[in-house]
This record gives structure tokens, C-alpha cells and sequence, in this order.
């Protein structure tokens, strides 16, 4: 079994930060666009109090884009945002992650513990820690090849067994 796929979400958030950019539904887009510019993310976390109410999205803006005859600026965030968010918890796998955003065909997963915002994980985040733990592997088997693992004996059993 893959060694990614029994890490925890809490693993991710350890390893990238639990920093969330959010953005009041009542905002503009306008504003809304401005944050993700300026620290460089493709979605913000909408939010009404402390608690996740939406996401919104480049690709959000860019199909509203082609319906509205209004400007970014007179457009509210809670008109264009997706609300059809999944949460996850700390304590899932990056294997629930990834089936969850494929399934959903959703890129953007906040993460609570309980009901307490602590993190929000990518399909970037999850793509770019299942490589890096691929690459360990990789790299352990490099330095103790399959021989140091007996797998000579292992080889040998399964011919006998074969004999019978």
C-alpha cells in the first residue's frame, strides 16, 4: 500500500501551512479577484462569520463573466460563488481528499475540526504531496535495493511452492 494514502489531511496542513484568504459573501467581486491577485491563489474561501458558506474561484469569475453585464466591482460575491462546498476534517486521508475532489469535481477543500475553520486543501496541495511521498519511496528503494529486503528469499519460497 502507498504510504500517501494513509497520510492525514492534519500531515498536509503541517507541511503547507494552515494560512485560510477568506472573503465576506457581501463583498465585491471586484475585491474578491484583488486578494487572489495579490497573494497569488486561484479561489478564496467565502465565509459569513467564521463558518464556510462558498468558493469562489477564477473559473467562477470566468463563466459568470460571459452572462454578466455588470462589472466586477457591482457584482457581489454570494451571487457568483459556488456553494456547493465539501468540508473534510484533519484526521482524513489525502486518499479521501483525492477521491473526494475527483468524484465531486471540486478542487478546494476546507478543512474543520469540528466546527472551527483550521485549513483548506488543494488538488494542487494533494497532487504535490502524493509526488513528494512517491519520490521518498523512490528514493529508499534506491539506497536499499529489493535485494537488501530479501526478496532473493522471497523468490526463492515462491519457486518451491511452485514445484508442488
Amino acid at each position: 500500500m502507498n504510504s500517501w494514502i494513509l497520510r492525514s489531511v492534519r500531515d498536509v496542513l503541517a507541511d503547507k501551512g494552515s494560512q485560510v484568504w477568506n472573503i465576506s459573501a457581501d463583498a465585491t467581486v471586484c475585491d474578491a479577484l484583488e486578494l487572489m491577485a495579490e497573494k497569488k491563489i486561484g479561489a478564496v474561501l467565502v465565509v459569513e462569520g467564521s463558518l464556510p458558506v462558498g468558493i469562489l474561484s477564477e473559473r467562477d469569475f470566468a463563466r459568470s463573466a460571459v452572462h454578466e453585464q455588470r462589472t466586477p466591482k457591482q457584482i457581489r460575491v454570494r451571487e457568483i460563488m459556488s456553494r456547493d462546498i465539501v468540508t473534510v476534517s484533519p484526521d482524513k486521508t489525502v486518499e479521501d481528499c483525492m477521491n473526494l475532489m475527483t468524484h465531486r469535481r471540486m478542487r478546494h477543500l476546507p478543512v474543520m475540526d469540528g466546527d472551527r475553520l483550521v485549513g483548506l486543501v488543494s488538488i494542487g496541495d494533494v497532487v504535490k504531496w502524493i509526488i513528494t511521498e512517491q519520490v521518498g519511496v523512490i528514493d529508499q528503494l534506491v539506497k536499499h535495493p529489493l535485494t537488501d529486503l530479501g526478496i532473493e528469499k522471497f523468490l526463492a519460497d515462491w519457486k518451491k511452492l511452485e514445484k508442488k
